[in-house]
């Protein structure tokens, strides 16, 4: 008799400490009931509660369950389970609840509010080793076709294997070019035992996907074609959520632009911004603004020219690296023809120039580019066409992705873009 397959952490008490619902129950108990029990004893069952107790506990339940939900959604995209990112997301959830506390004027405890956002960076930093030691997938895969091209992704723990059978070893998937020619009746009969064990089967591409937050274009069907169309209702909610950012910081933009259009103008001659005719949202063309970055008399083509192009001012290689050159384009922004996240605009003559070399090009148009966008905080900059077929297959994988959630871990990676210049020239 065959040995009876098993998932990875399929055992009864692998799925209680792995469940959603465990997990936040914990979390609520070390994270939110903790801190008040320990400031207040004696009275925290009491029927009746003061008002500051009922407030503080409100306001840490309420950060605590942001967290989660925030966090349990960008963990299924590639590269988020990153400390960078849960940190982040717990300071901001906490400095929502407090403001929204003073702007209603409630009572609130200090102390206990401090302890709770401890209490979450702590529980944090614990969950996030535990995960990378217990959850980081563990794939099998499948010795013909493409599959072995996952074999060194430092996404997931690969095995291949040599035989059709498992053992006793357990795995969270099994992965197999589901088309090649060399998948033999037995392995085929093998794929269906893992399925009837409840082990993912996944052809090599999806799981690639998965790992490289890219989407392959080499090929793309019909139906690929349909899957990579936007959400209609996103895209409205979207556009509405830009503008009310936009207007939001617009005060505060406006004296660190005027500060930076000074020190561009007195550090060398020409206009203190760069407009440049782009192709945006459906195809249509429009003017992004930038802060000018380059000498005004050297000449150069379409695209930076390597680390060290003598064209970039000493202002220039400051406000490119830490981005503050795209400050100007939220005037796009309020005006429709720029998202804060998307792909990047390309000017028309790159575009028809990369319209020749890589297919379907023209399809990242179905949604408004952005300021910053998924190829831009993985890839960083691109401009030779072999950089830009990688450019692409991130822009399909976000626009097949297209949700307030990656919109969230963009903007995450986009600030550590900002903070560390990384990708820039």
């Amino acid at each position: 008799m065959n040995h009876p397959f098993q998932r990875r952490h399929s055992l009864w008490y692998e799925r209680l400490l792995f469940s959603g619902l465990f997990q936040f129950i914990l979390g609520t108990v070390c994270i939110v009931l903790l801190p008040a029990w320990q400031r207040w004893p004696d009275e925290f069952f009491a029927a009746k509660a003061q008002d500051v107790k009922l407030y503080t506990l409100m306001a840490n339940m309420a950060a605590y369950l942001a967290v989660f939900l925030i966090i349990r959604r960008l963990r299924y995209f590639p590269n988020a389970q990153t400390i960078s990112y849960v940190l982040p997301t717990i300071a901001l959830s906490w400095l929502l609840v407090v403001a929204v506390l003073f702007f209603l004027r409630l009572d609130y405890s200090r102390y206990v509010l401090m302890l709770s956002f401890l209490a979450a960076n702590l529980w944090a930093v614990v969950g996030f080793y535990v995960r990378r030691k217990f959850r980081m997938p563990k794939i099998a895969l499948v010795p013909m076709g493409r599959a072995l091209s996952l074999k060194d992704n430092p996404g997931a723990h690969s095995i291949v294997l040599q035989q059709p059978d498992l053992g006793s070893r357990r795995f969270d998937a099994i992965v197999a070019d589901l088309h090649s020619d060399d998948l033999s009746a037995e392995w085929e009969r093998f794929l269906a035992r893992c399925t009837l064990a409840h082990i993912p089967v996944f052809h090599f591409k999806q799981m690639e996907e998965l790992l490289t937050g890219k989407v392959r274009i080499e090929r793309l069907a019909e139906n690929e074609i349909g899957s990579l169309l936007p959400s209609p209702f996103y895209s409205t909610v979207k556009r509405v959520l830009d503008l009310t950012l936009a207007l939001l910081l617009l005060p505060a933009l406006l004296l660190v632009m005027l500060l930076f259009a000074v020190w561009i103008k007195l550090d060398s001659e020409g206009s203190v911004f760069f407009i440049q005719e782009r192709l945006g949202f459906r195809g249509n063309p429009f003017k992004v603004y930038k802060f000018r970055s380059m000498y005004t008399n050297m000449a150069g083509q379409s695209f930076t020219e390597g680390e060290n192009d003598p064209r970039i001012t000493r202002v220039g290689k400051v406000i490119r690296k830490f981005r503050i050159d795209e400050l100007p384009q939220i005037i796009n922004v309020l005006k429709g023809d720029m998202s804060f996240i998307g792909p990047r605009p390309e000017s028309k003559e790159l575009s028809d120039w990369y319209e020749e070399a890589v297919p379907f090009f023209s399809y990242r148009h179905v949604v408004r580019p952005g300021i910053s966008g998924w190829a831009q905080v993985n890839q960083g900059y691109a401009a030779e066409v072999e950089g830009m077929k990688e450019k692409l297959q991130y822009d399909f994988y976000y626009i097949k992705h297209f949700s307030l959630w990656l919109d969230i871990l963009i903007l995450f990676k986009t600030i550590r873009t900002v903070l560390t210049g990384y990708g820039a020239r």
